[in-house]
């Protein structure tokens, strides 16, 4: 989105989800417009309401109308603009706090071009440091008329790219009988037509668009072309998901995906329907790939993950509605990862049984909370050619699926040191073999340290229970701020571990009977004791058990588990 409506009411208030909302516009750059609405409420107070947004989202506002009558039914609004002398002044008084010129002038008693003005209010307001404010009453109207026209005078294409190079991202999947997967994405630069070829960024197939639609509603119209600052729905990119950039995309606009921290298995009686709960969940998982659905042949167990367990609710009601399939789930688990706890070599010569040769020699060390994977080289060509260095790089994120606890390694640094090959014996998919095994001897050798997900929540209750609050707040091992008190309800922010918070919500439904606000967000990973956590299932064989890991990659027996991706 370039620009979001964020509507405050003006008898409750700024809510706790009404805060979220706002970061997350922020981080992803969109420009907002505020609607305070409910002017018509008995007990609305635009006053104090504009106070608090002054104080938690912008101290410079501009308004664009004005109420007569707050509180009643009969409650009026008026829009403002330059030829309203109140309205030029606060309008001169805040652009002047961005353009010195401006400033002069106005202190000085001179008139300013209205133009002037609003060239600043408009740069200004793009760059999200003015927010436009609406007083209104959607019950009756009120206002709208002038949302309406603030929207289309200030929510600008402003993520537009000013070249014209391909630029776009899938914001959402859905899917047709006839058609099959249809990509809906919005194009920041560029141009796409039918039959156009197009590879989406992480993945090596071309694939040809062969209907660009404009939608309507339900309804669409066959245009066969999409142009910059358009949102369209593409046909024929069978390949696609949630998330996937066409071309190239500025990091600050890319879809921040939320990390699941939970896995649940998804239960369903009828064996006969297993064909078709596959089908379900593969087209699920495009439209929402942090789902990562992973199917255990041998068990015939599907397992998902997800973020939270309203996410189940979802889940269960769309099976159902789309594919006639009932489902349950089993209790969720908690995710885990796990870390190097020091820097230390992993070393493997495949070499037997001929023909075969692959040398690598890995440094593993770890890295800073949230980094990822950190990957180095430097091995000259004539030790080790580049095309096997290359194999190494794409096969090491693959070794990270599973580490000693059997969980995802994450936050580490891994460099190439050394390595060698064999002009005869070596085979391109001797790396591919090998790496596995490099990398779990080393991570063998620095050991692992556990990670346990956690939240960062806010919770608002009745002031009565500020010490009820705080102490369940220690029991769940969680870490929180001072407790700040205001009309009468107390507001709590806490860090917490997913495992031990799972539960909460519903405790704090019933201990305050219905009267509290919940919210959780996550917040990456802490160290965790093992005693406090857990280690999971290993799926297929470990690569340190070096002749069954050999003998498994080269297909002389099969292994039972494997995944797949929607």
């Amino acid at each position: 989105m370039d620009a979001a409506v964020l509507v405050i009411s003006a008898a409750e208030g700024i809510q706790a989800q009404t805060e979220i909302l706002f970061e997350a516009l922020q981080r992803t750059g969109t420009n907002v417009i505020l609607f305070i609405n409910k002017l018509d409420r008995a007990g609305s107070d635009s006053g104090r309401v504009i106070e608090d947004i002054k104080a938690k989202f912008c101290k410079h506002l501009l308004f664009c109308n004005k109420a007569i009558g707050e509180g009643e039914k009969t409650v009026e609004t008026t829009a403002l603009t330059f030829a309203d002398a109140c309205f030029y002044d606060e309008a001169a008084a805040l652009a002047g706090e961005f353009d010195e010129s401006i400033s002069d002038a106005y202190l000085s008693d001179k008139k300013i071009p209205a133009a002037q003005i609003d060239n600043v209010l408009h740069a200004q307001v793009a760059a999200g440091e003015i927010l436009p404010v609406i007083l209104g009453s959607s019950l009756y109207g009120q206002g709208i008329d002038t949302l309406l026209q603030t929207i289309t005078t200030y929510a600008e294409p402003t993520k537009n790219r000013s070249d014209d190079r391909l630029s776009g991202i899938v914001y959402k999947v859905t899917h047709e009988p006839d058609a099959g997967r249809i990509a809906h994405v919005r194009l920041f630069g560029g141009t796409l037509k039918n039959r156009d070829v197009i590879t989406l960024q992480g993945d090596e197939q071309p694939q040809k668009i062969t209907q660009i639609r404009k939608y309507s509603g339900r309804k669409f119209t066959d245009t066969g072309r999409v142009e910059k600052g358009d949102i369209a729905a593409l046909c024929g990119l069978q390949n696609c998901k949630v998330s996937d950039i066409l071309g190239q995309i500025d990091e600050q606009y890319a879809v921040q995906m939320a990390a699941p921290t939970l896995s649940v298995q998804v239960l369903h009686e009828k064996k006969d329907d297993r064909a078709a709960l596959m089908r379900a969940f593969t087209e699920l998982s495009a439209e929402d790939p942090k789902l990562d659905t992973l199917y255990r042949q041998n068990e015939h167990e599907l397992n998902i993950n997800i973020t939270g367990t309203m996410q189940l609710e979802i889940l269960q009601s769309i099976v159902k509605d789309r594919y006639g399939l009932d489902i349950s789930f089993s209790a969720p688990t908690v995710i885990y990862k796990e870390t190097p706890s020091k820097k230390a070599i992993g070393y493997e010569a495949y070499t037997m049984p001929k023909p075969c040769w692959a040398i690598i020699e890995l440094e593993i060390e770890p890295g800073a909370r949230g980094s990822g994977l950190t990957y180095s080289a430097n091995v000259p060509n004539n030790q080790l050619f580049y095309r096997y260095q290359n194999h190494i790089k794409t096969a090491l994120p693959r070794a990270l699926k599973q580490g000693l606890y059997n969980w995802e390694v994450i936050d580490l640094r891994v460099a190439l040191i050394g390595g060698g090959h064999h002009t005869i014996h070596t085979h391109p998919m001797d790396f591919f073999l090998a790496t596995p095994m490099a990398f779990m001897n080393g991570l063998q050798a620095a050991g692992t340290t556990l990670l346990e997900p956690m939240l960062q929540v806010r919770i608002s209750a009745p002031e009565a229970f500020t010490g009820s609050l705080i102490g369940d707040v220690l029991a769940m091992r969680g870490s929180f701020d001072s407790p700040v008190i205001k009309d009468g309800t107390v507001h709590v922010e806490a860090r917490v571990p997913v495992a031990t918070s799972l539960e909460y919500p519903i405790k704090l439904a019933s201990m305050t009977g219905g009267r509290a606000f919940y919210f959780s967000k996550f917040d990456g990973y802490e160290p965790c004791d093992l005693a406090l956590g857990k280690t999971a299932k290993r799926l297929g064989v470990n690569p340190l058990d070096k002749a069954k890991w050999i003998l498994n990659q080269r297909n002389a027996i099969q292994e039972s588990d494997h995944a797949f991706m929607g």
